[in-house]
């Protein structure tokens, strides 16, 4: 409940202060904060039960076998597997094929980025055997990202991003997580801090390249957009109130996405690795806990918080003056990062990892500030109507410069926060609001300027984090200097 706090304080400070309309859904905002409450303690319990546990034995018993082929393959399948079922990248798919009236198809898109994921996480298996540094990965990686982002279409770059933020959800990210720290922990010489993070954030990075590549080649015959694609896209966008029949769907959905999850553990446990689970009806029971847990948070978000924060976008665009569109980017940033369960769980194993160098509640807090400042931003350029370009470069340019600048124990952890913070909470929230924005103001094109604001959620923390970290490294070296 402290959790998601922020959330409803700024939702009731915005409906009573400035748009003086008490919502008529404030019986079921609070029904639903109290089922998202209840959903967090599940699936954070089901985690600690199953996910956290499953993947660290997995990694540790294929270290021990020695095979890095198997555990690269491992790797693949999991990143695969837990991508191209995405609940929101087949959402975003299907909203870029919509507005681009299928010049973008939508299985294809789904297919480049969890083809991308899957690769990477066997090359961020690879890097962990061999302990090569993180940092070396990332800059030349994104200097690979400014590049291709330089010569791909207006139309492609915000999409590319977006797609990049969502392929780490709720429960792929604790996973992932988890088999990283676990296979540095296996290896002699290797740190779960330094090595055993960074596989969230490559498999945030690739998609980004892959995809903007694919619509280098989509948008090499010059062409425009159909007429009435930006109409389409905003009155899609708001959805339907949920019915008993579409929380069946919901439900069997958040099956749908764990259960790849499962088969592949499942398959390297019993097919491969020829062992059977430590403690099976306690997994089973973990991954029910996630499943149920996982599914109230979603059912509690769509009754209370969604349906409000979606009108109170439009609402803000309609007013004279954008200061409160500004306003609202950053406290609703700020608050929908501080409720991601992925976030609490990624910022407790980093605090159990830094044996006390770092803590989870500060991690949080700069992980908020950092989504706040960079959909503030993202808004903006909504707003201005400047090119994404510009500012995904200078954006990412400056994170190269603070992965050189940082110390070493924070750049693999920083880069992994930046891909927690696209998650079920936020995604929804920041999607709805970009789209809004440029579906409301004249001359903006939906597919060009609605998505990207993501990427912004994505850049920001891990400049935040990373900045913060020199902070500190500056102020202990000044401290032992007096002394």
């Amino acid at each position: 409940m402290r959790n998601l706090l922020p959330i409803v304080v700024v939702v009731v400070a915005f409906q009573a202060l400035l748009l003086r309309e008490w919502p008529d859904g404030g019986l079921g905002m609070a029904i639903g904060l109290l089922i998202v409450a209840l959903g967090v303690a599940l699936f954070l319990q089901g985690l600690e039960l199953s996910i956290f546990p499953v993947g660290k034995r997995l990694a540790n018993q294929f270290a021990r076998r020695g095979s890095m082929p198997i555990l690269m393959l491992f790797g693949f399948a999991i990143g695969f597997s837990a991508v191209v079922a995405e609940p929101a990248l087949i959402a975003v798919a299907d909203q870029a094929a919509q507005i681009s009236g299928g010049r973008i198809d939508a299985l294809t898109l789904r297919l480049i980025v969890a083809g991308s994921v899957g690769l990477v996480m066997a090359l961020g298996v690879f890097r962990v055997i061999l302990g090569h540094p993180l940092h070396w990965y990332m800059i030349v990686g994104y200097l690979l990202v400014v590049l291709v982002t330089f010569f791909a279409p207006a139309e492609i770059v915000g999409l590319a991003y977006d797609s990049g933020g969502v392929t780490t959800n709720i429960v792929t990210v604790p996973l992932i997580a988890a088999l990283g720290i676990g296979l540095a922990a296996s290896i002699r010489g290797r740190s779960s801090l330094i090595d055993g993070f960074g596989l969230v954030a490559l498999a945030v990075m690739v998609p980004m390249i892959s995809v903007q590549l694919y619509g280098i080649l989509v948008y090499a015959d010059p062409g425009s957009l159909p007429a009435g694609a930006e109409l389409m896209a905003a009155q899609d966008d708001v959805a339907p109130p949920a019915g008993p029949l579409q929380m069946l769907l919901d439900l069997f959905s958040m099956l749908r996405d764990v259960l790849p999850i499962i088969l592949v553990i499942l398959f390297f446990q019993y097919a491969v690795l020829k062992r059977s689970l430590a403690d099976p009806l306690r997994v089973g029971i973990g991954f029910a806990l996630v499943i149920i847990g996982l599914y109230a948070f979603v059912v509690g978000l769509k009754l209370g918080l969604f349906p409000i924060g979606q009108s109170m976008a439009y609402q803000l665009v309609t007013l004279d003056t954008w200061l409160w569109v500004y306003l609202f980017a950053f406290c609703i940033g700020f608050a929908t990062t501080m409720a991601e369960p992925a976030l609490i769980a990624i910022g407790q194993q980093a605090e159990e990892a830094a044996a006390g160098k770092i803590q989870g509640n500060v991690i949080r807090l700069l992980v908020a500030l950092g989504v706040a400042i960079g959909i503030t931003i993202g808004v903006h350029r909504i707003i201005s109507g400047d090119s994404i370009h510009y500012y995904i470069i200078g954006g990412y340019a400056l994170v190269i410069l603070l992965t050189a600048l940082a110390p070493r124990y924070i750049v693999a952890l920083a880069f992994d926060l930046g891909g927690v913070t696209t998650s079920e909470v936020t995604v929804p929230l920041v999607t709805a609001l970009g789209i809004g924005l440029a579906g409301q103001i004249e001359g903006r094109n939906v597919l060009i300027d609605g998505f990207g604001l993501i990427a912004f959620a994505s850049i920001f923390p891990i400049v935040t984090v990373m900045s913060y970290a020199i902070l500190m490294n500056w102020v202990a070296k000044r401290g032992g200097e007096r002394t």
